[in-house]
């Protein structure tokens, strides 16, 4: 670490903050923002020449139309984690293919996709308890491990922690894109047991119960 600067929230101007990283010599310059401020960082570092002159930006919380809305031209070579990709594997391009179908052609984040597993993982405790007692089906939802097509095989800890593989990528120049939305290059997956705190380190209340 070479240092740090904090940015007001919310922001549109990052001139000085990202002239300052780019004088540190940084080899990578981590954004630690989200929404407009990241989308703007991400814009302005491109317009002072910050990523051509040999810095890579990575994004702490970045999501797929967030890229799609920067575009690849500006967003190329940026580093991101993500939880899911519409084209990670032949499970997703199949959900993906039917998200897409009912909006518009937009491919799902990986918050459409958390927001459908969870809720197909309550409604198979439901479904197997006969009962919507919230206590009885949060038990029930940490007994059984998650298993979907989206994140494949994982588990709910003690902390209420779903735990998954986690992926790192990096955004595609515009000449290895396909098409629309085909944005990303895995580069690493990161395994649910390396991507989450340990439930040992946990500060959680439920886990002293």
């Amino acid at each position: 670490m070479l240092g740090s600067v904090k940015s007001p929230f919310p922001s549109s101007d990052f001139s000085s903050f990202l002239l300052q990283a780019q004088a540190s010599g940084a080899k990578v310059i981590g954004l630690a923002n989200a929404g407009g401020d990241t989308s703007n960082s991400i814009k302005q570092a491109s317009e002072f020449g910050i990523t051509q002159g040999g810095q890579s930006l990575a994004g702490l919380l970045v999501f797929l139309s967030d890229v799609h809305a920067i575009g690849l031209p500006v967003a190329q070579g940026l580093v991101l984690t993500e939880s899911f990709y519409w084209d990670l594997n032949d499970n997703t391009r199949a959900w993906s293919k039917r998200f897409a179908a009912k909006y518009g052609g937009k491919e799902p984040t990986m918050v459409h996709a958390g927001v459908y597993a969870a809720v197909l993982h309550y409604l198979k405790a439901v479904e197997a308890l006969q009962s919507k007692d919230t206590a009885q089906v949060m038990a029930k939802m940490k007994a059984t491990p998650t298993d979907d097509p989206l994140f494949g095989k994982g588990e709910i800890r003690a902390d209420g922690r779903a735990i998954h593989d986690m992926y790192l990528f990096q955004v595609k120049k515009p000449e290895e894109s396909k098409g629309p939305w085909d944005y990303y290059k895995l580069l690493e997956t990161i395994p649910g047991a390396e991507a989450f705190r340990p439930l040992a380190e946990s500060a959680c209340p439920l886990v002293k119960q």
